[in-house]
């Protein structure tokens, strides 16, 4: 077997609601064969993972999977089995999984959903590893394979600070999204999005930070603010840290004047010798050392968010408890042995480090690794008590005295911290306060309160969402996704520009670029999720539109987990023949996702007069009952438009001149189908764009007097580059329009039917079509156009010079003998050879691969863009602002 890449879709995808990752597997030698065939080989899986006795399989019941292996099934099928079987044994227990076959021969994909996108990577390379080292009669490290997982897993997963504030976040429904390696997160979309990285959010002061991070001036502003705080120095070396002792007194603590999570503390120093190492250890982490006189008491540590105590925990040094038997080491090694306790902070507790530090402690008190305590004696291991040490914490929040809660929250204020860890030291929280405030910190660890060792757990994530979220906030903006064959990047641009005009920052996504408040931030075919999540993160957005493509679908999922608005144009004969797609239904179960993830209570809107999109309303995994569905119909006649708007549906239409918006008995007039520039007599395709809009940005708020104003307001060449755009030539005129399917080249052929010349196509296919899908494209063109010349793709997708060109025009010749088709080459060169004919007369349609090279070629032919054929007739020029417009992707 071999392993062909792993992708990972990490929003809502075809297969799944969650994020997956696709592994591409390639048989090779094993492909049609089944596991029956090779004996021995089921026992030695099920010995080795005897978990997978569990497995429900397809068959609904446990034992389900150990069936099919029994009877004989292919190898992807049980690799995917394998790896979640691993996963489990890990704690990250994955229960979706699915073997589909690829488009090339003996490829597999093997789709499983994951908790730990690294780790499970490494475990779907490991399944394959298992399977094959089994087949050829290898031992199997199993524990190694795990190992290595475990270790990816921690390097790479989010931690648990970070985690539990987007666990929160997701159960109310908040949106996340991880933008770095670390713990960079950003909660919610647009202009209400909030940033978080581990327990710093946004709204937390560099400032603040800053000041909590000196150690001095802290506990200078806290005594000036009448927070109890211990007395004490900064020294620069050992000689001021001998006289701050006998200054002070002993016993004192000895701490770099800006570290963290414990590190460089000394607690419990009496005398010089002590010192000296307690300062040589406080300056591997700063320069400066604090030595400050050693409240007497109990270790807290309180969480402040947004001013308020949230949690609170006591904080125990790691120590362990006599048996009378075992030697300290020993005891060490067993407690490390709780599953509970791990490396760093991805488990609730620290494994204890035997590290110098716990030696010299233990020699302070006559002990050492090799003392066996008497049964029932605690020896406590180090002097500080985080967890990052070993430590264990007991939860104490319904315990705090006033006072001691009147401090931390004083002590937060005082320093400017909105989520802030105030550690403290007094003789019982639940008594008035008696010691001090020893520090405060910025991004306090979380874990303690999440899972204290003994206790109640704190959602203190909750708290922290809810300080970035108050009740009654928003985080989200409006979402309008727009998905189809032919028409979404028309729709888009209509649907952006109308909430622009409204007065949304609009944020959206197009084949040719990004837009942010009208403005083009990134040129190109950006329909994919990326995308849609650049859009997302942007501050100023408050809507979102974003044109969705069949290819982002497939290899990465949605951009968003859910959207308010949807639109599906039409479903037509396209890319059949790529990614595993054969016939139109596939197209549908691919586009059908962006239907289904319409939120409740959101709007879908459908084409009644194509029965592909309408029948996603009928789709079971849609389930259209808990959606507003609004058909469009250009005629307004559409037997299922009539029958959904008489039952008291949303509709709209074109009738009596006008775009009207209806419901039972009731009709709205929107705007005046003449006061539409981009719609030209005839255009149905045109039309039903406009409708679709229309429908979408009401939906999304837009009141429908301002979508007027939208449409009446949207120029055809200035907004909508590359569709359908007029050149006028002389007599004649080009149209530069965007078009490769049957569907496209009927639906532009429109604009030719009332023209009195001829009119000429020069059309080309995506070398990537099927041979079959590229021939009805053939047989479309020449059912529309009095002309065809065939042109070839820059990029022809692995055919060879030529081919697709000879498939037009032998299928032209053998369905339509009466058109007159040739091959001319490239675009370009075919526009310069039809240029007198425009001149004298004749419209031509120009199907072009780059817009921008036609868009040049016309100007230097002396063509004039013009918004309207009625501008033509009328000898109009071009709009001033023309130069202006962006460059359209192809």
């Amino acid at each position: 077997m071999r392993i062909g890449g792993i992708r990972t879709l990490d929003g809502p995808n075809v297969y799944h609601s969650r994020p997956v990752l696709v592994m591409q597997l390639y048989l090779e030698d094993l492909d049609g064969r089944e596991s029956r065939e090779f004996p021995g080989f089921d026992e030695a899986l099920v010995s080795l993972l005897p978990g997978l006795a569990r497995h429900h399989c397809g068959l609904g019941r446990e034992g389900g999977f150990l069936e099919r292996l029994a009877t004989g099934t292919y190898f992807g099928h049980v690799v995917e089995h394998v790896a979640l079987e691993m996963a489990g044994m890990l704690g990250s227990p994955v229960t979706y999984g699915k073997t589909r076959k690829g488009d090339e021969p003996g490829l597999y994909n093997v789709i499983v959903r994951y908790r730990s996108e690294q780790g499970m990577r490494r475990l779907l390379r490991g399944a394959v590893e298992v399977v094959a080292a089994l087949l050829r009669g290898d031992n199997v490290d199993l524990p190694a394979v795990l190992a290595e997982a475990e270790a990816v897993a921690r390097r790479t997963d989010l931690g648990p600070s970070t985690s539990a504030i987007v666990r929160a976040a997701a159960r109310r429904g908040i949106p996340w999204r991880r933008l770095n390696e670390d713990s960079l997160v950003q909660l919610g979309h647009g202009r209400n999005r909030r940033l978080i990285q581990a327990a710093v959010t946004g709204a937390t002061s560099h400032v603040a930070v800053e000041v909590a991070s000196d150690k001095a001036l802290t506990k200078a502003l806290l005594r000036e603010a009448g927070v109890p705080v211990p007395e004490g120095v900064v020294v620069d070396d050992i000689g001021g840290a001998l006289e701050a002792l006998r200054d002070l007194g002993g016993p004192v603590v000895v701490k770099p004047l800006d570290g963290n999570q414990g590190n460089g503390i000394s607690l419990g120093v009496d005398q010089p010798v002590r010192l000296l190492g307690a300062v040589q250890l406080a300056k591997r982490y700063a320069d400066r050392v604090i030595v400050e006189r050693q409240l007497q008491g109990r270790d807290y540590r309180v969480l402040v968010v947004g001013g308020k105590v949230v949690a609170a925990c006591e904080r125990r040094p790691p120590e362990v408890v006599g048996d009378g038997v075992s030697a300290v080491g020993e005891l060490i090694e067993a407690v490390n042995g709780d599953p509970a306790r791990g490396e760093g902070h991805e488990r609730p507790l620290t494994r204890i480090a035997i590290d110098d530090e716990l030696v010299e402690r233990l020699g302070e008190v006559g002990m050492g690794l090799d003392y066996v305590p008497a049964p029932g004696q605690t020896v406590i291991l180090k002097r500080a008590a985080n967890l990052s040490v070993g430590g264990t914490a007991v939860d104490v929040t319904d315990r705090l005295h006033p006072s001691v809660r009147w401090a931390c929250e004083r002590a937060a204020v005082v320093v400017g911290l909105d989520v802030c860890g105030v550690d403290l030291v007094t003789s019982d929280a639940a008594r008035p306060l008696d010691g001090g405030v020893v520090e405060v910190n910025a991004s306090p660890g979380l874990r303690m309160h999440v899972s204290p060792s003994e206790g109640e757990a704190r959602d203190v994530g909750e708290a922290i969402v809810s300080h970035l979220f108050p009740p009654g906030s928003e985080a989200r903006v409006p979402i309008c996704a727009i998905t189809g064959t032919n028409g979404k990047t028309t729709v888009a641009r209509l649907v952006g520009h109308l909430l622009g005009e409204a007065g949304e920052h609009v944020g959206m996504t197009t084949t040719d670029g990004v837009y942010t408040g009208g403005e083009l931030v990134r040129p190109g075919d950006n329909t994919g999720p990326l995308s849609a999540r650049a859009v997302l993160a942007d501050p100023l957005v408050t809507a979102a539109v974003l044109e969705t493509a069949r290819g982002g679908i497939l290899r990465r999922g949605l951009g968003y987990d859910w959207s308010d608005v949807a639109v599906v144009t039409n479903v037509t004969l396209d890319h059949v023949g790529q990614d595993g797609i054969e016939d139109v239904d596939d197209l549908v179960w691919i586009k059908s996702l962006v239907a289904e993830r319409v939120r409740d209570g959101g709007t879908l809107v459908l084409n009644a007069e194509d029965p592909e999109s309408a029948g996603m309303a009928a789709l079971e995994r849609v389930d259209a009952s808990r959606l507003e569905v609004a058909y469009f119909s250009s005629s307004g006649t559409a037997p299922l438009y009539c029958r959904h708007v008489a039952a008291g549906g949303l509709g709209y239409a074109a009738k009596d001149g006008a775009i009207v918006q209806e419901r039972g008995r009731e009709r709205r007039p929107i705007v005046p189908v003449a006061d539409v520039p981009v719609l030209e007599p005839g255009t149905r395709f045109q039309l039903e764009n406009c409708l679709a809009a229309v429908a979408a940005a009401v939906a999304m708020g837009c009141e429908p007097e301002a979508a007027a104003r939208g449409l009446m307001t949207f120029a055809g060449g200035h907004h909508n580059p590359g569709r359908a755009n007029l050149y006028a030539l002389g007599a004649g005129c080009v149209v530069l329009d965007y078009g490769h399917n049957p569907a496209a080249f009927r639906a532009s052929a429109e604009l030719g039917e009332g023209w009195a010349g001829p009119v000429v196509a020069v059309v080309g296919v995506p070398g990537d079509r099927r041979d079959d899908v590229i021939r009805e494209a053939a047989r479309a063109a020449a059912a529309s156009f009095d002309r065809l010349l065939v042109r070839e793709d820059v990029d022809r997708r692995g055919r060879a010079p030529g081919e697709v060109a000879r498939l037009i025009v032998e299928e032209v010749a053998c369905s339509a003998p009466d058109v007159p088709c040739e091959h001319v080459g490239d675009a370009l060169t075919a526009l310069r050879r039809l240029a007198p004919e425009v001149a004298a007369g004749t419209m031509v349609v120009l199907y072009y691969e780059r817009f921008d090279e036609a868009h040049e070629a016309l100007l230097g032919l002396g063509a004039t863009p013009v918004e309207s054929l009625a501008a033509l007739r009328q000898g109009a020029g071009a709009p001033p602002h023309r130069a202006e417009r962006p460059p359209a992707g192809g």
